[in-house]
């Protein structure tokens, strides 16, 4: 009989428990963390917040956390700094962005972990260094030989439009770190964030690199990993519709002129 061993880290402990003394609208979160620094397995610990005292939203109550309660908790967040899409994490069970989340949009115990299938830097911090990676060779920029005219380069209000649901996105990973082809081929496929970035500039009048952009695209791999699972689609926090754009350039591929 075939025997597996997990890696040493992998079984999650129960952790600490921080209650909430004299307060009477409590609500409950248990909150994922894990420190490489000390060799200790993860642990899941769970802290009372006095929602009395509590802004409305996810990221309000885990900067509680943080600030008056736990000190040690590490996360990302970038509100209001430019940096929309940092705070994504996995809340009972679905991937989105802590900022953007109703605490009253869930009933009983929160349950908070980083986003999955990426490897832990600490507690809800996930690593997205390959991510990033693969975001900046699709080349994200407009890529346009013509000189420049003397103003900017001008679009009719249809092609303008044709980019509506594209640029919207935050490159938080809900998408790619809810798909499991994303999960399984990571290390090839693009996955639905940066597949989506890619349209974004095959779709946009004013660049003139499709048929490079197509060719790096047209890929088993790449792109052809998408099994239109929809995950995606479901769990992106901005409402936008990754498997659609995935589609487009399918389409586009199969309809560009033969050589």
């Amino acid at each position: 009989m075939v025997e597996f061993t997990l890696p040493q880290n992998s079984v999650v402990k129960t952790g600490k428990t921080y209650p909430a003394p004299g307060a009477t609208n409590i609500r409950l979160f248990q909150v994922y963390r894990w420190d490489p620094d000390t060799g200790e397995n993860p642990r899941i610990d769970s802290y009372e917040i006095d929602m009395d005292n509590c802004g409305p939203m996810l990221l309000d109550a885990i900067l509680k956390i943080k600030n008056e309660i736990d000190s040690s908790l590490a996360f990302r967040r970038s509100c209001r700094e430019g940096v929309c899409g940092s705070c994504a994490m996995n809340i009972n069970g679905k991937n989105t962005l802590a900022c953007t989340q109703a605490i009253s949009d869930y009933t009983g115990t929160i349950k908070i972990f980083p986003l999955p299938h990426m490897a832990v830097v600490k507690d809800l911090v996930s690593d997205m260094t390959h991510f990033f990676e693969q975001y900046a060779s699709i080349k994200p920029w407009l890529s346009n030989d013509t000189p420049a005219p003397a103003t900017e380069r001008l679009q009719s209000i249809d092609e303008r439009g044709k980019l509506d649901g594209l640029y919207e996105c935050v490159l938080c990973a809900c998408c790619s770190t809810s798909c499991p082809s994303y999960w399984w081929n990571s290390d090839k496929y693009l996955g639905p964030a940066v597949l989506l970035q890619a349209y974004r500039w095959l779709a946009d009048s004013r660049d003139e690199s499709n048929s490079a952009r197509l060719e790096q695209l047209d890929d088993s791999f790449k792109l052809y990993r998408c099994h239109t699972i929809m995950n995606c689609t479901d769990t992106c926090p901005k409402g936008l519709n990754p498997a659609k754009a995935i589609a487009e350039i399918k389409k586009m591929l199969v309809s560009r002129p033969s050589e």
